[in-house]
């Protein structure tokens, strides 16, 4: 049975991997802060799927328990076959605004634990001749829209370079890009998005099923939905100055309450 390792594992995004996978029967290993939640998590799963479930707590903003992760990861008795980095999330003041500590602990979750993780899982998968590598992006990385963006920018390219470093290996990796997902993230960063038109947004449930569809068919960048596929092609042939401009706009918008 394929064992899976999810990061953010007890809500939004990350528990709908762990649902989705757990009923496709594989085992996983749930990775979160809060080992109430995980326990939780954990339970639910069990009973309902039939699955094993290993319990790893851990704060992805500490380097020492990255590593913990990673060793996970690394064990060659204990196979990982599909690594989905999906911890983050987003803070609600801008830039200048905001602490730069609290940037910096969003960094080290975006960006360094995909790196450190990523680097582990695909150094025993390439030994093993096969596996995945799902590292959650966003669209937002396609614009230009604070700190945020910047950090999915790079996990986007990161994630597409090593995918042409792995490429016939039997290893993959895929750059999930969702747009507005429904989700605990939002009100967590504690941002108000009553305004956004019901049609921008998506269920992470059908959103997952869409991703693993597209890693089986070894695309590297994976984009949910009609309306993000638009958007994130108009980013990529559009001028970055008229991009710019029009990233501004909205994030000034959110800043005002508009």
């Amino acid at each position: 049975m394929a064992t899976a390792l999810v990061t953010g594992a007890t809500a939004g995004i990350g528990l709908a991997f762990c649902r989705e996978l757990a009923e496709r029967g594989h085992d996983l290993v749930l990775v979160a802060r809060d080992r109430a939640r995980l326990e939780n998590v954990s339970d639910e799963l069990e009973a309902k799927y039939q699955v094993h479930c290993e319990i790893l707590a851990a704060d992805l903003s500490d380097r020492l328990q990255v590593q913990k992760v990673a060793e996970r990861l690394s064990e060659p008795g204990r196979p990982v076959d599909l690594l989905v980095n999906n911890a983050g999330f987003g803070l609600s003041r801008s830039f200048l605004q905001g602490d730069v500590a609290d940037e910096e602990r969003a960094l080290d979750v975006l960006c360094r634990a995909v790196m450190v993780l990523s680097h582990a899982a695909a150094l025993a998968m390439r030994d093993r001749g096969r596996g995945a590598i799902i590292n959650v992006s966003s669209v937002a990385g396609f614009v230009a829209m604070g700190s945020y963006s910047a950090a999915k920018a790079w996990v986007t390219t990161f994630s597409e370079a090593l995918a042409n470093e792995l490429a016939g290996t039997g290893v993959t990796v895929t750059a999930l890009c969702p747009g507005f997902t429904h989700t605990e993230f939002h009100q967590r960063a504690s941002l108000d998005m009553s305004r956004l038109p019901k049609v921008m947004w998506l269920e992470a449930d059908r959103l997952v099923r869409d991703c693993l569809d597209d890693v089986k068919a070894g695309k590297v960048i994976s984009v949910p939905g009609p309306q993000y596929k638009l958007i994130a092609a108009l980013t990529r042939t559009l001028p970055r100055s008229l991009v710019r401009r029009a990233s501004g706009g909205v994030a000034s918008r959110r800043r005002h309450g508009r």
